[in-house]
């Protein structure tokens, strides 16, 4: 007697958290074990960053900002994995902490960009150090090589669902 399986859509999305393994598998969806992972970095990044009395969005925002400097705030929205509503009260928390400041943007005077400002350099560059260790710690078990791959892999996955 076969079990009845769980419908695709519910397996492709990963709503249904681990599953049986199939024949030519074993143990939970790798949508599973990506969100896992993505918890517990947040949840390590979280802690890592709550003596400079930001979140993990805000730190996240912030190195957005650090490679990409001067873009809007629809960007770093997209960007920063958050809604535009969410990027406007972060825009708003993060310039109150004097992290950011907005300008006009010279190509569009509608539009304002986003700078960062010393202090959020500087707060960038005291939690740099910890970031590595947050990231080294959750790859020690990898070879450089493995990580490589790991790397190229994931970069891999978001081009085939961008």
């Amino acid at each position: 007697m076969t079990r009845p399986t769980k419908p695709a859509t519910a397996q492709a999305t990963g709503e249904a958290g681990p599953r049986e393994a199939g024949p030519a598998e074993a143990g939970p969806s790798l949508l599973y074990l990506l969100k896992r992972t993505e918890l517990v970095v947040r949840a390590r990044l979280e802690e890592l960053v709550r003596p400079a009395g930001i979140t993990a969005l805000q730190y996240t925002a912030l190195t957005v900002l650090e490679r990409h400097d001067g873009i809007s705030a629809a960007q770093l929205a997209r960007d920063s994995f958050v809604t535009a509503q969410s990027m406007a009260d972060m825009v708003r928390a993060l310039e109150a902490r004097e992290l950011i400041r907005r300008e006009p943007n010279p190509h569009n005077r509608r539009e304002k960009i986003l700078l960062l400002t010393e202090a959020g350099r500087d707060l960038l560059t005291a939690y740099a150090e910890p970031a590595r260790h947050l990231e080294h710690r959750m790859l020690q078990d990898l070879t450089p090589q493995e990580v490589t791959h790991f790397r190229d892999a994931l970069k891999s996955a978001h081009r085939a669902l961008s």
